[in-house]
């Protein structure tokens, strides 16, 4: 399994964006992979900052290449 680091360069070095952990753990999160809330959340069941839908297909992506989906 991947970590958070290598996951946002990946989608840097592939796909040329920067993205939050929180978009990443967002996107996890709707494939069932997340296993934790995080403990200075507000809200558990509202997040912050979602994951914008331009960022959504570029962490999929990443999470495929590195076998966490399928």
């Amino acid at each position: 399994m991947a970590t958070y680091k290598e996951i946002k360069n990946h989608v840097k070095r592939i796909e040329g964006v920067s993205v939050e952990t929180c978009h990443i753990a967002d996107v996890l999160r709707d494939h069932g992979l997340t296993t934790r809330t995080a403990p200075n959340r507000i809200d558990p069941l509202n997040p912050v900052k979602p994951c914008p839908n331009g960022k959504r297909k570029a962490i999929e992506d990443t999470l495929r290449h590195f076998g966490m989906i399928p």
